[in-house]
């Protein structure tokens, strides 16, 4: 397996377990709807977070949060109405990133909420 797959692989893992310690609950994982793939689906409170997790190991070519770019967005706000009909569900939606510099078995998470706002 690619290396790049498996940072992704522990950047979402870690992503999970920060958002659980933080009361959030974990809804899906890497729900796919046609060519889009949602890492985190989770809900706090009465909003339902869709949760984009970029994990590198240096930030030396900009911030893990630089790499998203609009057609992502576009892609990610298909599958999370998919998500929403299909699954009845009846809440806000947020969307946040999570953004992780893994190297050495260290790690440093930043937890963007309303990323998206950023974007428009």
């Amino acid at each position: 397996m690619a290396d790049h797959y498996e940072l992704g692989k522990k950047g979402e893992e870690l992503a999970c377990n920060f958002l659980i310690e933080k009361g959030f609950q974990i809804l899906f994982r890497n729900y796919r709807f046609r060519k889009a793939e949602i890492d985190i689906i989770a809900q706090v409170n009465d909003l339902l977070v869709v949760v984009e997790v970029k994990t590198r190991t240096s930030d030396y070519f900009g911030n893990p949060q630089d790499f998203i770019n609009k057609k992502k967005i576009s892609l990610l706000v298909g599958a999370i109405n998919n998500c929403v009909e299909s699954n009845d569900i009846s809440l806000e939606i947020r969307f946040d990133v999570i953004a992780i510099i893994y190297r050495n078995n260290n790690y440093s998470i930043e937890h963007i909420e309303d990323a998206f706002l950023f974007f428009q």
